[in-house]
Order: C-alpha cells, then structure tokens, then sequence
C-alpha cells in the first residue's frame, strides 16, 4: 500500500511538472519569431541578442541553422562586417547541410566588398573580395547571384586597374618614365580586361618618347596598334613619336 501511494503521488510531480513548462521548440520558436521581428523593424542589436540565444539553445534543431543565417544579417544590415563575415563562417563550417549556405557564401562575398576602399587605400580587402567572389562562381557556376558577382568583379578589378593608372601618372609628373612604363606594363598584365587598357598603351608610347626613344615608342605603337579603337588616342600617339623625330 505504501509503494502504491509512492507511485501515484511521483506520477503526479512528474505529470505537474511537466504541464507547468512549454516544450523547448516552442520556446525556440517564439524567440525566433521575436528576433525575426526585430530584425524587419531594424532592432539590429536586440535582434543578434535574440539570434544568439536561439543559435545556441537550438543548435541541434531545425531552427540551428535559421538563427545562425539570421544572426548573420543582423550584423550584416547592421554593417558590422567583419562580426557577419564571422557568423555566416561558422554557419558554414558548423552546417553544411544547411539551405543557408549559398547565400552566407554570398553575404561574405558582399561583405568584404564593403569592406574594399576608395582605389587610393590600401586594396587587401579588394583582393581578399575578389578571391571570395571567384571561389563562389567557381562552386555555384548557376547560382541566382553570379550576374552580380561577374560585375562587381569587373567594378573592383577597374578599382585595382584605376590605382595602378594614377600611380603610373604619378610617376609621369615626376618625369620617372621608366617606372611609369613598369607601372602601365603591370596594369596590362594583370587588368586586360579594364576600361584603362588603350590608355595604358599610350602612355607607354608617350614615356618612350619622353625617354628621347622614338625608336622604342614607334616600335611598341606599331606591335599594339590593333589595341587602339579610339583613332584621336592612336593619332595623339603618332604624332608624339613624329614630334620626336622631327626633333
């Protein structure tokens, strides 16, 4: 008789605790809805608050993944880029079975495009930018952003091109010609593909002619020629090599 009244009262605790508290999931899931809503509102920093927790507490749920995305975008829209690139990171490493991953790929692709500075800056950031952009149209080769990832790739390869371009002008006003032909060679080497290519090569033709080298200039005009689509840049360039002969 003693054990059966035991039994019946433990029963009754366990029955009386459990009704007392919500299951975990729906906790989990009423805190992410809570963060959600901060984040549409732009509650930015109660919105990561709210992400974290939800990323902890749930990281072996279905909402795992979801809070550590969204907590991702809380600092991304925030632009707190380096903490997001950090979050979608460890979404990637921590989740790779996630629906989430393409797009925390792309968000650190975009957030270390923010990151790239004014062309006169230091340009590790534009490099860094540039090597995420490549890796993730190499792994997403159909992916909805690779239009967009092939133009900023452009924009930022014309940013680095620009640089090299100022700084081979540079060079020119401080009649050093010969770094400033090593400087356009580089920017033709490694920027083809920019707005600054013919201009390049007329300068080229131009320091060779400042050198006292019409020989050279005229050598190299007539080896790149077909480089020149705008025919004044290509007249501008003969005539400094006719200026020099003349002379």
């Amino acid at each position: 008789m003693k054990k059966r009244y035991f039994l019946i009262i433990f029963t009754s605790i366990i029955f009386t605790s459990c009704s007392s508290t919500k299951p975990v999931d729906e906790d989990l899931q009423v805190q992410f809805d809570r963060a959600m809503n901060h984040l549409e509102k732009k509650r930015y920093l109660r919105a990561q608050e709210e992400f974290n927790n939800v990323a902890i507490r749930g990281l072996h749920t279905d909402l795992g993944d979801d809070a550590q995305f969204y907590l991702g975008e809380s600092y991304y829209l925030n632009k707190e880029y380096i903490l997001a690139i950090a979050e979608y990171d460890r979404l990637i490493r921590r989740m790779g079975f996630s629906e989430f991953v393409q797009q925390a790929r792309w968000r650190i692709c975009q957030s270390y495009v923010e990151q790239s500075p004014k062309y006169f800056h230091e340009q590790s950031s534009t490099d860094r930018a540039l090597s995420k952009l490549q890796e993730f149209l190499d792994d997403y080769p159909t992916s909805e952003f690779n239009e967009e990832a092939l133009e900023t790739i452009a924009g930022m390869r014309n940013k680095l091109a620009t640089k090299l371009y100022e700084s081979g002008r540079l060079y020119i006003k401080m009649e050093e010609y010969e770094s400033a032909i090593i400087t356009y060679e580089d920017l033709l080497a490694k920027y083809y593909d920019t707005e600054f290519v013919e201009d390049a090569h007329f300068q080229i033709v131009k320091c060779h002619s400042l050198l006292g080298d019409s020989e050279k200039a005229a050598d190299y005009l007539m080896k790149n020629r077909k480089q020149f689509s705008d025919d004044e840049l290509l007249t501008a360039a003969e005539k400094l090599i006719n200026k020099k002969d003349k002379n």
